[in-house]
């Protein structure tokens, strides 16, 4: 078994005591990113850095632990895009004023984001600008920044595909919000696919990663099968643009 799977595992374990039950997965750690007792404090520690102050155009990802962020950034009036639940349906755009006041926590579920959210093309994406500030959730992250997701490689692709296209590179602020169980105190050596975050958020701490390499860059298109590219609109995307496909 490889090491990023004995550390989901192990960290998956601890998950069930302190994550809160996903409306389709349930427990399923496999599929879902759950959200987790004191998720609105690891929030807390987000929206207080400058990086989230000053943000104008962000990215977060779906995972259930991030529903408070999006529902303040909607609040706030801050735009910003977020994947559909495995890229399967491309990304959506939240802009300022599509959300009526009082429906701000409703848009931030998956299925609010799919009624309020606008579908955006990477083409368009690119048009908006780059993104100056970027926030997942992870089954697990280590104290050195190596973040692990469900073992899908989602995030790995949003970044390869953003990358390729200048919209986020080694300056964009990276920040995981994730429990204190899912932070792992080993020190840990990031594949050539791993994208370190700069940030961690808890309930109780704010870590601060010392960064100790470069993040990978673009699409390792060596890696995917045709079925994976045709399964995610935005790869197909991509690599028409970059006359591939």
């Amino acid at each position: 078994m490889s090491t990023s799977k004995i550390i989901r595992q192990r960290i998956w374990e601890k998950l069930y005591a302190v994550a809160r039950p996903d409306t389709r997965f349930h427990m399923n750690f496999a599929e879902v990113i759950p959200d987790f007792e004191g998720s609105d404090l690891a929030t807390d520690r987000i929206v207080a850095l400058p990086a989230y102050k000053e943000s104008k155009f962000a990215f977060i990802t779906p995972d259930n632990c991030l529903v408070d962020l999006r529902r303040r950034m909607i609040a706030a009036g801050k735009p910003f895009v977020m994947s559909t639940y495995g890229i399967f349906r491309g990304f959506l755009y939240v802009e300022p004023g599509s959300v009526p006041k009082g429906a701000e926590l409703y848009a931030a579920w998956l299925d609010g984001m799919e009624h309020f959210g606008r579908p955006v093309s990477l083409e368009e994406i690119t048009r908006m600008g780059r993104f100056d500030l970027m926030v997942t959730g992870a089954s697990a992250v280590s104290v050195d920044g190596v973040r692990f997701g469900k073992g899908h490689g989602y995030f790995d692709l949003e970044w390869g595909m953003f990358t390729d296209l200048g919209l986020a590179d080694d300056q964009t602020p990276v920040v995981a919000a994730v429990h204190d169980v899912q932070v792992v105190e080993d020190k840990l050596h990031p594949s050539e696919t791993d994208i370190l975050v700069d940030l961690i958020a808890t309930p109780t701490r704010l870590v601060t990663v010392e960064r100790r390499g470069r993040r990978p860059r673009g699409i390792k298109w060596h890696l995917l099968t045709k079925e994976q590219i045709a399964a995610t609109p935005p790869l197909g995307e991509l690599a028409h643009m970059r006359g591939i496909a």
